[in-house]
């Protein structure tokens, strides 16, 4: 079980970290908001906890950025704003569960479990794979967008699936070679950027948000926007 820990107090945040490695969770912490917005999105998270009052980028817009990302991943605000516009605001920004400060860590960590509990409830229930309107169904191996259905080969279908289980992340040609077609890369071939192209064509044409993205000199990455 993974954790994002967005909190710019040193000593409060080493308190939590503690907390929940005791507790066998792995736990990445940054300390202001910028750092927070590479992270979530350069990387999967099952569960992202936040602050509000942070340095640069604030924990309502984190969060919002989080919803963009995932609409499943479960997200707590962890802040001394305790005013019913806040939490409204909170809540409001996609947060799934809003924690005052101060608090005892047990209760933080109750609210963790549950969360992260429903979570994986819910993707066990549903088996599918998610970002914006694109959903592929896991069980069925099934890939829609905007409800219509689209029909991939056996290979589209798996760079899909691994673009999907890595979004937000950049992956290298070099990964998509190893993961996808389990051979090592040859500098020579264009293979992999063939079928990105044939994936371009079938999930981003004629659709508004274009899913799938190029980053030069690096790879490829899956997000919204």
């Amino acid at each position: 079980m993974k954790i994002l820990l967005v909190e710019d107090e040193p000593k409060l945040a080493s308190f939590v970290k503690k907390g929940f490695e005791n507790e066998g969770y792995e736990i990445e912490i940054a300390y202001d908001g910028r750092v927070g917005q590479s992270l979530i999105q350069q990387n999967r998270y099952d569960l992202v906890i936040l602050d509000v009052n942070l340095p640069y980028v604030n924990g309502f817009e984190l969060c919002r950025l989080v919803r963009r990302q995932d609409a499943h991943v479960p997200v707590l605000l962890l802040t001394a704003l305790d005013s019913l516009d806040d939490k409204v605001t909170g809540f409001e920004s996609g947060t799934d569960d809003y924690l005052v400060k101060p608090f005892e860590f047990k209760e933080l960590l109750l609210r963790a479990r549950v969360l992260t509990r429903r979570h994986t409830e819910a993707a066990t229930v549903k088996r599918t794979l998610q970002i914006a309107d694109l959903e592929l169904n896991l069980d069925a191996k099934t890939v829609s967008r905007a409800g219509h259905r689209i029909d991939l080969t056996t290979k589209e279908y798996a760079l899909l699936e691994y673009l999907l289980l890595n979004r937000g992340k950049i992956i290298s040609r070099v990964d998509i070679a190893e993961k996808v077609w389990e051979l090592n890369f040859d500098t020579n071939t264009n293979v992999i950027d063939v079928y990105v192209s044939y994936l371009r064509k079938k999930l981003d044409k004629g659709y508004p948000v274009k899913l799938i993205h190029t980053v030069v000199g690096m790879g490829y990455v899956l997000r919204e926007g």
